[in-house]
């Protein structure tokens, strides 16, 4: 048995879950997300928590049975608190500002890179290098914040670019001085 699938979910107070047959809605204070799983699982809600069972041992649904759980608990961990990325810019003259719902940056180009912010996820910078992107759907944030970073990846050798806030950068040793 898949031991994070065979885990239950426990619904925190102020978090709404609807089942119904494969799909599953979950309500909070941060928003509301609503996923079809395939029919494989079995999910059912039992008082104030949520166990999924799977039908057989077969390669797929084993598979399914945690990845199905994970998606359920990252439902309710999104509507309850959020998640949040957070990118810092490094490089001189590099910098962020938020212009009304879209993130101003001046990276490098001879134009300023502009990305809005969507209905689901807000973007945030309190600091000219620091940019914090949230929102109650971990994939979407996730993407978000990839994008924002893929617009001017940290380089090896000076560590210039956007990188996540916890991320080390690998350093190259620059050209070799000529020989003595």
């Amino acid at each position: 048995m898949s031991r994070i699938g065979k885990k239950a979910i426990t619904i925190p107070a102020g978090v709404d879950v609807t089942i119904e047959g494969n799909t599953v809605t979950v309500k909070g204070a941060k928003g509301t997300l609503t996923n079809t799983f395939k029919p494989n699982i079995t999910i059912e809600k039992d008082g104030a928590e949520i166990k999924l069972s799977r039908p057989d041992d077969q390669k797929e649904n084993r598979a399914l049975h945690g990845l199905t759980r994970t998606l359920i608990a990252n439902m309710i961990e999104g509507v309850s608190t959020g998640f949040k990325k957070e990118l810092e810019i490094n490089g001189i003259g590099y910098r962020a500002e938020k212009k009304g719902s879209d993130l101003v940056m001046k990276i490098g180009y001879s134009h300023d890179v502009i990305m809005s912010e969507t209905d689901d996820i807000t973007i945030d910078v309190p600091a000219p290098n620091k940019i914090v992107i949230s929102g109650p759907d971990k994939q979407k944030v996730g993407q978000f914040a990839a994008e924002v970073r893929e617009k001017r990846p940290p380089e090896p050798y000076k560590g210039k670019g956007i990188k996540y806030a916890d991320e080390h950068i690998r350093r190259k040793e620059g050209k070799a001085g000529k020989g003595k």
